[in-house]
């Protein structure tokens, strides 16, 4: 199908760093038997794919502003756009050789997203959305799953590792819900998630303290989608609170009143 030149600008630059990352996770199945292991390898993958990104997106549209994980924010004469970009979401599956990572660009314009890429380079799966033109997954249209009552529902969730986040409070969460839904999934990369909830696999998905890179693409593949995506509180901005609830609007309003219950 025909793209828009925007779209068609991120997609390539998506491709590219993603042939740069299959190659390097071909190599850590050989670095997990190394003493020193992989953590240096997947770091430098991570660096090298959002130069990757930056040089080429910068190169078609000269001037936007670019926040990325790794180089943080880099300001641009065009003070209306902003790249957002996360060149290794799921940094510790990469680094297990689990294929279940992405790389995730969205273009902010006057604070709004209005286009956003999520590709797995692993299994070649390329979603795209752009603001009033739809979601995608490798040209086939998404919509959310339809579901109505949360006890079919399977939902997905983050959870906070070592030295990162409340886990007394995560668990609280995962208590409320427990008895509530059909299942649990935590897979480990957010931006996949929301791709999963835009593309009906996932009924709904929620995280906290994430950063603007997680979830600024996948924000824009739930909504055009035809599902929801807010903070927690359920009137807030995920991408300023760093706190994201999705689904439709049945699932999303669900989760939100249990969880501001907990």
């Amino acid at each position: 199908m025909l793209h828009s030149a925007l779209i068609n600008v991120m997609v390539k630059a998506a491709r590219r760093a993603g042939r740069s990352l299959k190659h390097d996770l071909n190599e850590i199945e050989h670095l997990q038997v190394s003493l020193k292991g992989p953590a240096n390898f997947v770091s430098l993958a991570d660096k090298r794919a959002e130069e990757m990104l930056y040089t080429d997106l910068a190169k078609a549209r000269p001037g936007y502003g670019f926040l990325g994980e790794e180089g943080g924010q880099r300001e641009g004469t065009d003070k209306s756009h902003s790249w957002i970009v996360d060149p290794l979401d799921g940094t510790t599956n990469f680094l297990h050789g689990i294929p279940q990572f992405a790389i995730s660009i969205a273009l902010s314009r006057e604070g709004t997203i209005i286009a956003g890429v999520i590709y797995n380079p692993a299994n070649d799966e390329l979603y795209i959305a752009e603001r009033g033109k739809g979601a995608f997954l490798n040209d086939q249209r998404l919509r959310v799953a339809g579901r109505r009552k949360l006890n079919e529902c399977v939902i997905a969730c983050g959870l906070p590792h070592i030295g990162r986040g409340d886990h007394q409070l995560a668990l609280k969460e995962m208590a409320a819900l427990q008895d509530k839904v059909a299942g649990f999934r935590r897979f480990g990369a957010a931006s996949l998630d929301m791709a999963f909830v835009a593309a009906g696999r996932l009924d709904g998905f929620w995280e906290r303290n994430l950063s603007p890179w997680d979830m600024a693409a996948g924000q824009i593949m739930v909504r055009e989608a035809g599902g929801m995506v807010s903070g927690i509180e359920g009137h807030d901005n995920a991408l300023t609170t760093g706190n994201v609830v999705c689904g439709n609007e049945f699932v999303r309003g669900e989760l939100v009143k249990i969880l501001k219950a907990v």
